[in-house]
């Protein structure tokens, strides 16, 4: 096994160096990077085993390296990729590394594909002559308006390694909160599709051989009893017909979620609604002070900050309302009294935002707005799963007691008849 001499920075951002065995390059920066070292050069050392034949070896391993990995080419770029490809370039910025030079380290270890054509157009560009933010801004479904205007007011600042941090502890937790939100709502959708098969089996497969036994005696059925067979037999010769006017009604609900005039209804009406109205006016709040606080931090204007801060609210009332904020900010008027009329921000959100204005702290307070509210959801969100599983289940088993007794009840009533 050859081996390498290579240079780096590791994750405090020192300059870290030494000699290493490996099958080849790529092999040691993955192993280095486990370590937390950011690879910044190899060579192949010259006490290695192999001599020239290891050198080959790794040539030929590195040119190997460069082939498009065809699996790869299936996936996305998630933005834990780009979290962590935001902090090393931070770190390795930080330690005095040219942007040019690190932008290379760091094409070198991504490994992703999809990522790494990318990457390496963003360094060709910067070698080129152009500014970060003007190669970023060719990948826009990689890396988004705010992304692009973080990086480009680090550039005018002159602290781009300060940004790009701020800006990986910013995509972070942006994830952070969206898997939380996401994973809440995988045990309802789990059971509810569990029980609705469970159901339709029921229905199709075991209710009607248990009727041709009722219809044998000839009796009157109790009416929950009746009710039962008629909705197992109209499953079991509608059931394509019902599945694909589910679907189809699905499908139309959705398209009118998304159409000008369902958008905002559907919106309106979600955030009346108990409990899911509420968290989903935090879970915005929050996003949008973290948006709006990570911009202004970073030196992006206020108007800028709001535009990007905007597109970030996922419900388009909350938008609208961001939206007339910032034309009354144009026309010089406070952020707080603008967002207090829309009415659609709670006081206490409102009155941190006037003081920090006041205070000329804006981007600190709207921090601890946007931590309170994170952190507010996380309890909310523990809370609702917590109701949510023994609603779940006593819904469910509800279902299937009426299901067993509506069976049972003509089966014991003939039992009773058949014993006088």
């Amino acid at each position: 096994m050859p081996m390498y001499a290579f240079k780096g920075i590791s994750a405090a951002g020192k300059a870290a160096s030494g000699v290493k065995d490996a099958d080849s390059p790529k092999a040691l920066r993955q192993l280095l990077r486990k370590e937390g070292i950011v690879v910044t050069d190899v060579t192949l050392s010259k006490s290695g085993a192999g001599g020239k034949a290891a050198a080959a070896a790794a040539g030929k391993s590195s040119g190997l390296s460069r082939q498009v990995d065809l699996g790869a080419l299936f996936g996305g770029v998630k933005k834990g990729e780009v979290a962590a490809f935001t902090r090393q370039l931070a770190t390795l910025l930080k330690s005095g590394i040219p942007l040019a030079e690190a932008l290379g380290a760091l094409f070198e270890q991504i490994e992703n594909v999809r990522f790494k054509v990318p990457i390496g157009e963003v360094k060709t560009a910067v070698n080129e002559g152009s500014s970060l933010a003007d190669a970023l801004s060719k990948h826009k479904k990689i890396f988004d308006d705010l992304y692009i205007s973080m990086v480009r007011a680090g550039e005018v600042a002159g602290n781009l390694d300060e940004v790009l941090s701020r800006l990986a502890d910013f995509i972070e937790s942006s994830q952070k909160l969206k898997g939380k939100v996401q994973g809440a709502m995988v045990y309802p959708i789990i059971m509810a599709v569990i029980g609705i098969v469970i159901m339709s089996i029921l229905m199709i497969a075991v209710i009607p051989e248990l009727t041709k036994m009722f219809k044998q005696r000839g009796k009157t059925l109790p009416v929950n009893t009746r009710f039962l067979i008629w909705t197992s037999n109209t499953l079991g010769h509608y059931f394509l017909f019902i599945l694909v006017g589910l679907i189809g009604a699905g499908y139309g609900f959705y398209r009118w979620t998304k159409s000008a005039t369902g958008r905002p209804t559907w919106h309106r009406f979600v955030l009346r609604v108990p409990v899911v109205g509420a968290l989903a006016r935090q879970v915005n709040i929050a996003r949008f002070a973290r948006t709006l606080s990570t911009m202004l931090h970073a030196g992006v204007p206020m108007l800028r900050s709001l535009e990007t801060g905007k597109e970030i609210m996922g419900n388009v009332i909350l938008k609208k309302a961001i939206e007339d904020a910032k034309i009354a900010v144009t026309e010089g008027e406070a952020l707080a009294t603008t967002l207090k009329r829309s009415g659609h921000f709670p006081p206490t959100v409102i009155h941190m935002i006037a003081v920090g204005e006041r205070a000329g702290q804006l981007e600190q307070m709207l921090g601890r707005v946007a931590d309170t509210y994170e952190a507010d959801v996380d309890t909310k969100l523990q809370r609702f799963t917590t109701l949510l599983e023994p609603l779940m289940l006593v819904v469910m088993g509800g279902t299937v007691a009426f299901v067993v007794f509506s069976i049972l009840q003509p089966i014991m009533d003939m039992g009773t008849f058949g014993g006088h």
